[in-house]
């Protein structure tokens, strides 16, 4: 593989179960009670010459406040893939939301990749509005904090290149200065869509996720996701449980857990 193509892993570490459409899509009537759980992901790229981690998740202190499901700590899923934490040196971070930004410590050799609007974000003044905050985690905030001040945070303002075939894109909606992430891959590139689309639905009909930071950016930002992958099909949801079933197990013992995802899908 040469050093610009990837594989692409996606590593479920969570998830909620008792979760209904009405608590997943603006616009619902208030009685749609219909089940439609979500799952949580971290997402690994790599190929001979570095190892990317985007996203860290959450940790058990984090789960309980908010009733969570933790089925392993994001370090434990990526070890099942053969990635040690403490050995990544960097992680793209596509927004500081508490099931994105979490676990930071167990990365102690990484530089995050982070856009600039985020970060002015939750530490300003809109952080004042307990509606705005709660999506945020006030210690993951504080962690990143101390990381900026140790030299290990690079800002972006809009698109990145990370490293050859890796870029980061600002489409905002979701949050302030939510990003993607596009990797090339055999198959051509993939979009790591993170929470621009929760769900294949939300691109598929145009129906925003309930918690959006501005609803015109995020359908723009539908738009930008099909004209940075290849196709529809290379457009990777952060929490859709389909991605699991559409892309092949890395192995039966990881079926559930770990799926490929620069392979063509599969379902």
């Amino acid at each position: 593989m040469s050093e610009d193509r990837y594989e692409v892993f996606a590593i479920r570490y969570g998830g909620m179960a008792a979760r209904t459409r009405r608590e997943n899509f603006m616009g619902l009537d208030p009685h749609e009670s219909s089940p439609m759980p979500i799952d949580y992901y971290v997402w690994v790229i790599r190929n001979e010459a570095r190892t990317i981690v985007v996203d860290t998740g959450f940790d058990h202190e984090e789960a309980g406040r908010r009733g969570r499901q933790l089925d392993r700590l994001p370090r434990e899923g990526l070890a099942m893939l053969g990635v040690e934490a403490e050995a990544v040196e960097e992680v793209i971070i596509t927004h500081l939301h508490h099931d994105h930004a979490g676990t930071l410590d167990d990365f102690p050799r990484a530089r995050f990749y982070l856009q600039e609007a985020e970060m002015g974000y939750v530490t300003g003044a809109c952080m004042c509005h307990e509606a705005l905050r709660l999506p945020y985690s006030v210690e993951h905030v504080c962690q990143m904090v101390q990381r900026v001040y140790s030299g290990r945070v690079h800002f972006a303002n809009g698109d990145a290149a990370i490293a050859p075939g890796v870029t980061a894109h600002m489409l905002g909606g979701h949050s302030k200065g939510i990003q993607c992430v596009r990797v090339e891959t055999a198959r051509g590139p993939v979009v790591l869509a993170s929470d621009t689309a929760h769900f294949y639905e939300n691109m598929e009909r145009g129906k925003p996720f309930i918690i959006t930071h501005d609803v015109e950016a995020t359908l723009r930002g539908y738009d930008r996701l099909r004209t940075l992958a290849a196709s529809p099909a290379h457009i990777v949801p952060g929490h859709d449980p389909l991605v699991l079933q559409r892309y092949p197990a890395v192995d039966e013992r990881l079926a559930g857990i770990v799926c490929r995802l620069d392979v063509a899908p599969v379902g």
